[in-house]
């Protein structure tokens, strides 16, 4: 019998029909949101009354808006703040929520009582009006929509992390460096965390996807990011005005939002099928 050989989860990732051609677009997407505007210069900020709902046309391929803006260079600013916002915010949820579900797993006690109170509390809360709350209190700004988005998606991520250190902090390995003399907060830093990192980067790659989506949500709502700064959100806010007589505004953000969360996904699931033993053997 010929003996199966074991794969890499680069390898299974690659064969993923729908994970890899995510991972493509996504590597365009952040290429054209970063160095885009390098080669198209034109500034989003710049209007010209004249130009004002202009068609396709080589001076603005994707057009202008109501105010004679360039479309495209809108979608690559507006690009670029959605995706940083989607990170930071994602940043945010999994060091939260890493601190919270390792403290909790691995002292136990008193500190996992409450910490995963506090998170199972904090799973109940309509997480999408605290945003509104909090941003309608302390005004729109980029920095505010970043803390507050991940300060109500870290939940997932200390679950997460929160199962992984239990299943590993029995380990002999673990036991070892106790014995050892090994300090405890060294142990959970060097020793157990590591082996959460499978599970975090599936986390992570779905916490984009809400971030941009909450980040879109906000900003359409007129809570989010301010003119003139763009992102695909406030522009499609701007855009519901023209939707019959020139759709392309919304089209091409709506597109964008779309595309990305799909492509974050996608990943999402072809990372957690890369990671699976199961699925390498």
């Amino acid at each position: 019998m010929k003996e199966r050989r074991s794969v890499s989860a680069w390898q299974v990732l690659a064969r993923d029909r729908r994970a890899f051609p995510a991972l493509v677009v996504l590597i365009v997407v952040y290429v054209l949101a970063f160095f885009g505007p390098l080669v198209w210069r034109v500034p989003p900020e710049t209007t010209n009354a004249a130009q004002a709902l202009a068609g396709p046309s080589p001076a603005h391929p994707f057009g202008t808006d109501d105010l004679g803006r360039d479309e495209l260079a809108r979608l690559l600013s507006g690009a670029r703040v959605t995706l940083v916002v989607g990170l930071a915010a994602m940043a945010t949820a999994l060091i939260l929520g890493t601190f919270v579900g390792a403290v909790a797993a691995f002292y136990g006690g008193a500190a996992d009582a409450v910490l995963m109170r506090v998170t199972d509390g904090m799973m109940a809360v309509p997480a999408f009006f605290v945003i509104l709350v909090v941003i309608t209190v302390t005004g729109p700004s980029i920095t505010t929509l970043v803390l507050v988005i991940g300060a109500v998606s870290w939940m997932p991520v200390a679950r997460v992390v929160y199962g992984e250190t239990l299943r590993w902090k029995a380990r002999e390995f673990v036991v070892a460096a106790e014995a050892l003399g090994v300090s405890r907060t060294r142990v959970l830093l060097r020793h157990v965390l590591p082996q959460a990192v499978p599970s975090l980067t599936v986390s992570a790659t779905l916490g984009v996807a809400y971030a941009i989506l909450t980040e879109s949500a906000i900003s359409y709502l007129g809570l989010g990011v301010q003119a003139p700064t763009a992102s695909w959100g406030n522009m499609l806010q701007k855009a519901q005005q023209y939707v019959f007589t020139s759709p392309s505004l919304a089209m091409y953000p709506g597109l964008a939002v779309t595309v990305v969360v799909l492509a974050f996904n996608f990943l999402g699931d072809g990372i957690r099928d890369a990671l699976d033993p199961r699925m390498r053997a």
